[in-house]
């Protein structure tokens, strides 16, 4: 009895979490139908609420938002955009911040979250995996002596919450794993393996 109540609750969680999950993305997206005059949105031309209809819209503002950025004049405007939001206070910090993490994350040449790592942490002895963020900067570089990593580690089940760590490159290994494949060993809390084989026994040092 309790091997079949087991078994379906192994079939049912993951799909209804994933449903939960989608339905939450999806009537956030749905939001953007607020931008349309009152008479052009589905409810009033086709008296009933169309889930999605919001997603495609919100997927259509940013491509349409990418072509025009993409030349001269879209391009102009966007720094003209930047320009303005930068004069008002409290707004210009936040903008700013978020801005240039999000230019360094997607950024073709950054190297940011683009490799899986293994340091010890929070102490010695103790291991964890984190990603690669880059190298220290600024009046950081100058009080360390030696090469250094700035590196993600992410807290588990949620990896959105986590610590900034500057440790020394000899101290991390780099792991043969993808970081798809490493996220999910951290949700799942070290439960789902990754399908990379282990470097452990012959560790490769961060490069």
């Amino acid at each position: 009895m309790k091997k079949y109540f087991i078994a379906g609750l192994l079939i049912w969680i993951p799909l209804l979490i994933t449903i939960w999950v989608l339905q939450l993305i999806i009537d956030t997206l749905d939001q953007s139908l607020l931008l349309l005059p009152a008479s052009w949105r589905p409810d009033a031309l086709f008296g009933v609420h169309i889930p999605g209809l919001g997603a495609l819209l919100s997927l259509l503002i940013v491509f349409a938002t990418g072509v025009l950025a993409a030349n001269f004049i879209g391009q102009r405007l966007v720094d003209l955009w930047n320009g303005i939001l930068k004069r008002i206070p409290v707004v210009n910090s936040i903008y700013s911040s978020v801005k240039q993490v999000s230019d360094t994350l997607f950024s073709s040449r950054s190297q940011a979250f683009r490799k899986a790592l293994l340091v010890q942490w929070p102490h010695e002895g103790l291991w964890t995996i984190a990603f690669l963020t880059g190298t220290p900067g600024g009046d950081l570089a100058n009080h360390l002596q030696g090469d250094y990593l700035s590196v993600y580690v992410p807290t588990t089940p949620n990896p959105t919450g986590g610590y900034f760590v500057v440790v020394a490159r000899k101290d991390v290994i780099e792991l043969d794993m993808g970081v798809d494949d490493a996220l999910k060993y951290i949700i799942s809390m070290g439960v789902v393996a990754p399908n990379g084989k282990s470097r452990l026994g012959a560790p490769r040092r961060a490069r």
